[in-house]
């Protein structure tokens, strides 16, 4: 299974200038918890990095230090998440037929996670990682009024992995470009485009570390982990 990690984003939000993948978090930068789960997953076979240029250097003293058996390749990101899983798509290899999408930012993913989603990518031809949303959501107006509850048993919050047929997500891609749609994910091209798009539960611990308190609570997870070994 084809693995494309989205690696382009900066650390604005971490307070940070650089690469926030770049940020150390326990032992590693972020970017290494995501590729040694990766590596671990026995159904992964190859990883994709999309990222700009000027991150390469960082990226491969990384990827040196950790000595992965998989094939990694760098991959010229674009100027939204959009355009460079784009662009990762273009760099697959004419035999993958599926694959999976995760964005670097979830380092807590773990290996089970990969392998149930590339197993079950093989027998639809979209899927999400999500978990059913555990608080009360309130749609609300732009003055802050709430309009309406929506029944929380038929909310999920939507996490990466996300897998699709390679064939179908490309001409999806092509039609964002030709629409000028802008989505904050592949699911919601598949989506737009009429295909459908199913669940696969994924981890409470699968967070996507956006904020330097998020830092914190990956690293209490990581060492959880690490201690239970």
């Amino acid at each position: 299974m084809h693995l494309l990690i989205p690696a382009a984003g900066t650390g604005r939000r971490m307070g940070s200038h650089r690469n926030k993948l770049l940020l150390v978090v326990g032992s590693q930068p972020i970017i290494a918890w995501t590729l040694l789960a990766a590596e671990a997953a026995s159904q992964i076979s190859w990883i994709g990095i999309i990222s700009q240029p000027y991150d390469w250097e960082d990226f491969k003293t990384i990827l040196a230090s950790l000595k992965l058996t998989k094939p990694v390749e760098l991959i010229q990101g674009g100027s939204s998440r959009q355009e460079s899983v784009y662009n990762g798509l273009q760099a697959l290899s004419g035999s993958a037929e599926q694959v999976l999408i995760h964005d670097g930012a979830r380092c807590l993913a773990t290996p089970n996670l990969f392998n149930s989603c590339a197993e079950a990518i093989r027998h639809c031809p979209g899927l999400i990682a999500a978990v059913p949303v555990k608080d009360t959501i309130k749609v609300v107006d732009e003055n802050g009024i709430i309009q309406s509850t929506p029944d929380r048993r038929q909310l999920w919050a939507a996490q990466t992995p996300q897998g699709f047929d390679v064939k179908l997500l490309k001409k999806c891609h092509a039609e964002g470009v030709r629409q000028g749609w802008e989505v904050t994910d592949d699911a919601a091209l598949f989506e737009k485009c009429g295909y459908s798009v199913r669940i696969v539960e994924g981890e409470e611990t699968n967070l996507k570390l956006t904020t330097p308190q998020d830092l914190a609570i990956a690293e209490f997870i990581l060492k959880t982990r690490l201690d239970q070994h």
